[in-house]
């Protein structure tokens, strides 16, 4: 008999699950939701008040730039609602034992600690992000071809794939120090580096920043990318980006594998 779990099976149940408990709670789920658009919100007005004295940023136009700014949306919105939630509780499973139990189960323990629990109300932003695109690309008059069309969902969820691995990285790390707040929060600080276009890390201190956050920790490729293949065209200078985006996917998958077996291998119980 068959007895390994049918992943996308469970996963669906993970998702019920975590809508009906929203559901259970519908005030606090609309503000949650109403809250998260509203920093989206401002942080779109924010750059529209930019524009009001410059038309250009770092080789991005107005509208081009709001691609840009979609697609961070896109991004951040899958990794907070399906990862974020799971990765501040991991250090709590850690203290209380919960992780004896994920242990026990007869599944893959970084599926289960990454995926359980979904927080569908800011899945809004990725709705606003759409508007946005949507936006961007009519006031660009720039129809997507059917290989961007490809292209860029598809760029978008390796883009969700690094932030992933560096989180769970991070939150492995939990078993050795017992608690990593402070490394958790090393995420937010390394990750507010993919919020800006590659062009404005230049100079004496602005191409380190931009070679260590491209081919090290590659979050620069994150919403660069994607972003390109709609906001304007690829150089072909730029080509190899596209390139290293596949590589630094791939690579970044397996080194977050990597750190959490090797965290796992230092666990003890919570009752030892």
């Amino acid at each position: 008999m068959n007895t390994s779990p049918r992943y996308l099976r469970v996963f669906l149940t993970f998702a019920r699950n975590s809508l009906v408990r929203d559901m259970t709670f519908r005030s606090n789920f609309v503000i949650e939701t109403i809250s998260s658009l509203s920093w989206m919100a401002m942080n779109l007005g924010f750059y529209l008040v930019i524009f009001n004295y410059t038309l250009i940023i770092a080789g991005w136009d107005k509208w081009q730039f709001f691609v840009f700014l979609a697609t961070t949306q896109f991004v951040n919105s899958l990794v907070q609602t399906f990862f974020m939630p799971n990765a501040e509780e991991f250090s709590e499973l850690i203290r209380t034992g919960g992780l004896d139990f994920a242990l026990l189960k007869p599944i893959d323990t970084q599926f289960l600690v990454s995926l359980q629990r979904i927080d569908w109300s800011i899945l809004g932003n990725f709705v606003f992000g759409g508007g946005l695109l949507a936006l961007s690309l009519y006031q660009l008059q720039f129809t997507p071809g059917p290989l961007q069309w490809v292209l860029y969902p598809f760029y978008i969820l390796c883009g969700v794939v690094i932030m992933y691995s560096l989180m769970v990285s991070l939150s492995a790390s939990s078993i050795w120090l017992g608690r990593n707040q402070t490394l958790y929060n090393f995420w937010f600080y390394i990750t507010n580096f993919s919020r800006y276009p590659m062009e404005i890390y230049r100079g004496t201190l602005g191409t380190p920043l931009r070679l260590t956050f491209t081919f090290l920790i590659p979050v620069l490729v994150v919403i660069n990318v994607p972003a390109r293949l709609l906001a304007m065209p690829m150089d072909p200078d730029k080509w190899y980006l596209a390139l290293f985006a596949l590589v630094a996917t791939a690579g970044s998958f397996r080194a977050s594998r990597w750190v959490f077996r090797r965290a796992l291998l230092s666990y003890r119980s919570a009752s030892s």
